[in-house]
């Protein structure tokens, strides 16, 4: 089962043109020759290629033994006997989400190298819901407002 991430488009575009607006005013201050003109425009297009792509690629896959989390180039695998605890956080961007929401979820983790990881699932009930299936001994509380 596939969940993707919820993401404010407005915020997206937003970082988007910041980082084209940042380039041309960097790019107008080294003119110095074609190749450097060359050299900061591949490099800035890249850059935006590389938020877009995260920002558009994140998303949390139930597998058999694990809770695979993908945003572009970087995964983190949780096997679902080492999740402990599952509570809401107002934590704004941080961990895998890009988001103007400041209601996700924080999964805590035994094997985690920050003790947990921040998400936002677009339908963060349905999640919750397979992760209990998945996760029995996890202490996910009836009684917290993860809406």
């Amino acid at each position: 089962m596939v969940y993707h991430a919820k993401t404010d488009i407005i915020l997206a575009i937003t970082i988007f043109l910041l980082v084209w607006i940042f380039g041309a005013i960097s790019l107008l201050l080294f003119i110095i020759s074609l190749s450097t003109v060359i050299i900061m425009s591949t490099f800035f297009i890249v850059s935006v290629v590389f938020v877009w792509w995260y920002a558009n690629s994140i998303k949390f896959v139930f597998c058999e033994n694990y809770l695979l989390i993908k945003g572009g180039p970087f995964k983190s695998k949780i096997p679902y006997q080492s999740i402990t605890r599952v509570s809401p956080t107002t934590d704004k961007y941080t961990g895998y989400l890009i988001s103007s929401s400041d209601k996700g979820l924080e999964i805590f983790y035994k094997t985690a190298a920050h003790g947990s990881i921040k998400i936002l699932p677009e339908d963060k009930m349905n999640f919750i819901i397979e992760l209990k299936k998945r996760c029995p001994n996890a202490h996910i509380s009836q009684n917290q407002q993860f809406e």
